[in-house]
């Protein structure tokens, strides 16, 4: 169907928890060896902190558009119980004593989650799909620019559950992920919104939040900050999002408000590589601060301060065009191609080991939490501590990499179809009613809500 309407009165629902980026030649899976072969590296050093700068302003699947769309089950075992893979455990500050808070949204029990998402940039279409990961299923999708050509790639969930998307071609949108949030705009006394694959017009569809128009050749990065918990309503409040664009040169780090879009503050960082595309990709540290890389042979990782805009910039090991990055719940900055690289922000060096990825990578918590990376046809899930191989799963095509809040794995494929992979037998459920996806990110916002920062732990 086009749209759902939902009735704003006595509402008391809560939800179900193009072209790609060049990869370069012989950057692709099987690089490397399984035993991930370790080097030490000093980093080349920061560049001075400068101020910020205050400124203003056996795979089964699904398909999209069948009228009754079935999940079915993969070799490796029922799929039918959806069985939790990991306890969701405490979000970082949001559990402690204060009021019982855990989960996305306004979630109450730690193991089992208001809702859990995952949204995927439809790049070729200009839209964003918003998939439920337990039925794998689509429930909703969205156009992310007005013109329909933004090239939508990053998107990044907040801890209220809620997505921001960056568009390739310049700015930003946020979509509601709960319909009791969104505004009925028209008046009609009701919420109009897709539930499906099919997309309303753009101004239709009232669970869009806010686009923010920018004016960048290239704008990839997109990141939550955490925001702060009231624990009496188990709401985040003040939240934050990052971004970044780039001009002839000219890059800029935005730090938008997440209710509004409106920017709060920006900086122009010294040191970083002029090339097309400026920062590449972006995640957050446990206290909300933007770290962020460049592609290729820029080779530049940047850390933001989310108070001052202070940053310092490093130099990561050369050779590996670094696509994928992720922060662990440990604080370790981690950067990923065929080869993993793990960056320690306290002594700030770097170790690598080749292990057989491609792209995108996400880490999933606690000590014995895998990093796991893209092979372009399946995924890897490498010891964080040792960075070896422990595990090696096939899906039909992998790029960007995600992990949802009961511990699936997915595999989002530069094409129409995205896998979710069971980390333990690698049973995978595949959905195929995509188009021309394409993402790198905290698509779930998972790496968000384990985010670590200070001292790593490991």
């Amino acid at each position: 169907m086009m749209r759902r309407t939902w009735w704003a009165i006595g509402l008391g629902l809560a939800l179900g928890p193009a072209c790609g980026d060049r990869v370069p030649s012989g950057d692709g899976a099987g690089d490397g060896s399984s035993e991930g072969s370790i080097s030490d590296s000093q980093s080349g050093g920061s560049s001075a902190v400068t101020n910020g700068g205050s400124g203003s302003g056996s795979a089964d699947s699904t398909t999209a558009n069948s009228s009754s769309p079935g999940t079915s089950e993969g070799s490796e075992g029922s799929e039918g119980g959806n069985p939790i893979k990991l306890d969701l455990g405490i979000i970082p500050d949001a559990g402690k004593g204060q009021g019982g808070c855990y989960g996305p949204g306004k979630g109450m029990n730690p193991d089992d989650p208001e809702f859990s998402y995952i949204w995927i940039a439809n790049s070729s279409q200009g839209t964003i799909s918003k998939l439920d990961t337990q039925t794998v299923t689509e429930v909703g999708r969205f156009i992310t620019r007005p013109d329909s050509a933004g090239s939508p790639s990053r998107t990044s969930v907040s801890l209220s559950g809620n997505v921001a998307v960056a568009n390739r071609n310049g700015g930003v949108t946020k979509i509601y992920a709960n319909v009791e949030d969104c505004v009925d705009a028209n008046g009609n006394g009701s919420i109009d919104t897709s539930d499906d694959a099919t997309f309303l017009p753009w101004g239709q569809d009232e669970c869009v939040a806010w686009h923010a128009p920018f004016n960048y050749a290239s704008q990839r990065p997109v990141a939550w900050a955490q925001g702060d918990l009231n624990p009496v309503t188990c709401e985040w409040n003040n939240e934050r999002l990052w971004t970044s664009g780039n001009n002839s040169g000219a890059i800029d780090v935005l730090l938008l408000d997440g209710d509004t879009g409106v920017v709060l503050d920006q900086v122009a960082p010294v040191g970083l590589v002029s090339d097309f595309y400026g920062l590449y990709g972006g995640a957050v540290d446990g206290e909300g601060n933007l770290w962020a890389t460049q592609l290729g042979s820029a080779n530049r990782l940047i850390r933001v301060d989310i108070d001052t805009l202070d940053y310092d910039i490093y130099f990561p090991p050369s050779g590996p065009w670094w696509y994928g990055m992720t922060v662990d719940s440990d604080g370790y900055v981690w950067m990923c191609s065929s080869t993993a690289a793990r960056f320690d922000p306290m002594t700030e060096t770097f170790q690598t080991a080749m292990v057989g990825g491609y792209t995108g990578c996400m880490a999933a918590s606690g000590p014995d939490g895998l990093l796991w990376m893209s092979t372009g046809s399946g995924v890897v899930g490498v010891n964080r501590q040792t960075l070896a191989v422990e595990a090696n799963w096939p899906t039909a095509g992998s790029y960007g990499i995600s992990i949802d809040y009961y511990g699936y794995v997915w595999a989002v494929a530069n094409g129409n179809s995205a896998h979710r992979v069971d980390p333990d037998t690698g049973t995978v459920v595949s959905y195929n009613g995509l188009s021309g996806a394409y993402t790198y990110s905290d698509m779930t916002g998972y790496a968000l809500a384990y985010a670590g920062g200070g001292a790593p732990s490991g």
